[in-house]
């Protein structure tokens, strides 16, 4: 059979037909509608759609972090894509059914989501303070895994969860690279380097796609933010402006909150003088007894004085306690009076997801006449 002759010209048609299909073809591939969700007040993290593939980028798991990025397919498209070598950090089929969280603070939208369930491993479920998780505990659902930046590799690899929420402080973490060679996913949860109280609640829209739930979440965070702009709205109200004074001794040194931290945040939308409120720092600041006594020695408040729970404890701790007019006057507040089965701090576990009832209690202590109904739930006055 003869060869097929292509003239010039038809040949010249016929290549400008193929290089015109391959970019048509290139422009679909382009033409996948990306949708960004909205994350209004967390700094760091943000979900992305394009097409099935839902992008969650951790820019912020610890000070200094390197940015994540981790792909969620649903997991009857997972079998069927390709992705880039090393395009992500993680991908991850959803919705998943079994997972390993390593932080208290991730229990709380696990269980606001309605996905309790689906934990099934933790380290050291001491700390774990949540009723209906602990119940979970006890009856083995959830195993104990040791100790966060020692797992026991070899309980995970048995459990074979489709996906831990890992905690850490820096990039050192062997038992995470562990896990990730041995295939199971490992995505990192930053909530705890947020400084906003709204910005930690948002979190929540971090956990939601994991489940295929982002309407969920959606849902969760805009009551929660509604209730805590309300909160804020009234406490300006207020006719006063009580001075506060917080933190506490350990070892010789009263660490205060930052000017930029949580808990000064709070108080800024409390409507209170906090008397720290113009430093900087994000976390704690360090100083001697007597720096703080010449400050805040006739404080009107006085909130989260280290571990002490009582009147009786604070002044055995250090006489010069005595010396505070909050202590005088019995109006010494803490978050660490309610606590789980097993010592577990529930402020700390819980709290993070519920900054409106936070709030609350704080303008219940310090201006009681706006919220005369509101019960304390988180901050409660030392006995």
């Amino acid at each position: 059979m003869a060869k097929k002759q292509w003239s010039l010209p038809v040949l010249g048609f016929v290549l400008l037909v193929l290089i015109g299909c391959k970019q048509k073809e290139k422009a679909q591939l382009h033409q996948i509608e990306t949708v960004p969700s909205s994350i209004s007040h967390a700094k760091g993290f943000t979900v992305t759609k394009e097409g099935d593939i839902t992008l969650i980028e951790v820019s912020a798991a610890w000070p200094g972090a390197k940015s994540f990025t981790y792909a969620l397919v649903p997991k009857e498209k997972l079998a069927v894509m390709t992705f880039p070598r090393d395009a992500y950090d993680a991908i991850i089929g959803t919705p998943v059914e079994n997972i390993v969280l390593t932080s208290t603070t991730h229990v709380e939208p696990i269980i606001q989501l309605g996905e309790l369930n689906s934990i099934v491993g933790f380290p050291n479920t001491d700390y774990i303070s949540s009723p209906a998780a602990r119940e979970l505990v006890q009856k083995g659902a959830i195993k104990d895994l040791g100790m966060n930046d020692r797992l026991n590799t070899e309980m995970v690899l048995e459990l074979n969860p489709e996906l831990i929420v890992g905690f850490s402080i820096n990039e050192d973490n062997n038992a995470y690279d562990m896990m990730r060679r041995a295939g199971i996913p490992v995505v990192y949860n930053g909530d705890w380097v947020e400084h906003s109280p709204l910005g930690k609640a948002e979190w929540i829209k971090f956990f939601a796609p994991f489940f295929q739930k982002e309407a969920l979440g959606d849902s969760i965070f805009t009551k929660i933010e509604a209730s805590y702009d309300q909160a804020k709205n009234l406490a300006q109200k207020a006719t006063s402006k009580p001075t506060v004074l917080t933190g506490g001794l350990y070892k010789d040194v009263w660490y205060v909150a930052g000017g930029k931290s949580w808990m000064a945040q709070f108080l800024e939308d409390a409507n209170a003088d906090y008397l720290w409120a113009n430093t900087p720092e994000t976390g704690s600041i360090g100083l001697s007894l007597e720096t703080v006594l010449a400050k805040a020695q006739n404080a009107e408040f006085w909130f989260n004085p280290s571990a002490q729970t009582t009147y009786t404890e604070l002044a055995q701790a250090n006489t010069h306690h005595r010396e505070f007019e909050a202590f005088t006057n019995k109006k010494v507040y803490s978050n660490a009076i309610d606590k789980g089965e097993k010592g577990g701090l529930i402020f700390y576990e819980t709290a993070p997801q519920h900054p409106d009832i936070v709030l609350k209690d704080l303008i219940k202590i310090l201006h009681p006449e706006l919220l005369p109904g509101h019960q304390l739930k988180f901050i409660k006055p030392l006995r």
